[in-house]
Formats: C-alpha cells, structure tokens, sequence
C-alpha cells in the first residue's frame, strides 16, 4: 500500500488521498454535521473558504455519501430489530442479482451484507413489533427471488449504534 509521505497516511491504491484537514473535518462532521461551515473551519483550524473546498471535494470523491438525522427507532414504533441471515442457492448469479434488487426495495431493510460462511446474505430489519416481523417474512421476504431459507436473531438490548466510522488509521504514525 502506498503511504502519503508528508503525513504518514497509508491508503489502499485508488483511495483518495486525505490530509490532517481532511480527517479533522470527517470526524467533526460525523459528530455534528449540522454545524456551520465556520463552525466547521474554526474547530479544524483552517479559514472557511478552503474549509469549504474541502468539504465540496470530500463530497465530490464520495467520502461524504450524505447527511442525515439520526432517529430513535423506538420513539417512532420501530420496536424490533433481527439480524435475518438468508439462504440461496448461490450457483445461480443471475438469480442472486435480482434478489440483491429486490432487498434494496425494501425500506424494512436497513442493512444488507453478502456474507461468507453459512448464508448468503445478513441483513438488519427493522419492523414495529413480533406479529409483524412474521408477516413481513411470510408476505415479503420468502416472495423474493432465490430465498431457500432463513435464519434470524432478535435484537435484545442495543450495546452500540449508529456510531462514527473510525478514522485512527487515517492519522500521521506517532514518531
């Protein structure tokens, strides 16, 4: 992997190159991104014009997806989250696809993985309670293409969510 001499980052080949700026605004922004790009630029220690620039070009290499607000699941009735691992029959790619489109249609899925191991997918649903957890795998989910079986895990208790990506590995080596 090449490393950016300058600031001790190393990056995966085709990665953009981030500087010291380029991390303080990620981790700001992943803790507020609300805050004004002055805000932003006095707490990252630049003046707000380059600030800016960077935060545009951040965004135009895809670093920054998006901003969001984070909502309590809970608060809006979302009372149950399972961690459904999917079964298909993965010799038939053209199958796989069209399952692959079908999950991303669906809002009650919050996450999806293509995984190793047993399964084939893991995905992260989110539904109001039990009762309809059982439709919706019934009505839904064992209608979608490939579906040979599933396997799911209930959310008892939330240790960690919805947390910053970390940022550690962007950072200068200590010398």
């Amino acid at each position: 992997m090449p490393e950016n001499e300058e600031f001790g980052i190393t990056r995966s080949v085709g990665a953009p190159s981030l500087d010291r700026y380029d991390v303080a605004i990620l981790e700001a922004l992943q803790r507020d991104a609300r805050q004004s790009n002055a805000e932003l630029a006095a707490r990252i220690g630049l003046s707000p014009a380059p600030t800016w620039r960077r935060v545009r070009r951040l965004e135009e290499l895809g670093v920054i997806t998006g901003y969001r607000a984070e909502i309590d699941r809970r608060k809006i009735g979302l009372g149950v989250l399972a961690f459904v691992r999917v079964d298909t029959e993965r010799d038939n790619g053209e199958a796989i696809h069209a399952l692959e489109d079908a999950i991303r249609g669906l809002p009650e899925v919050i996450a999806c993985h293509y995984i190793s191991g047993a399964g084939t997918f893991e995905l992260q649903v989110l539904v109001t309670d039990l009762d309809a957890y059982s439709r919706w795998t019934r009505d839904t989910l064992f209608g979608l293409p490939n579906v040979k079986d599933l396997h799911t895990s209930f959310s008892l208790g939330e240790v960690k969510a919805g947390a910053a990506l970390p940022l550690e590995h962007l950072r200068p080596a200590a010398r």
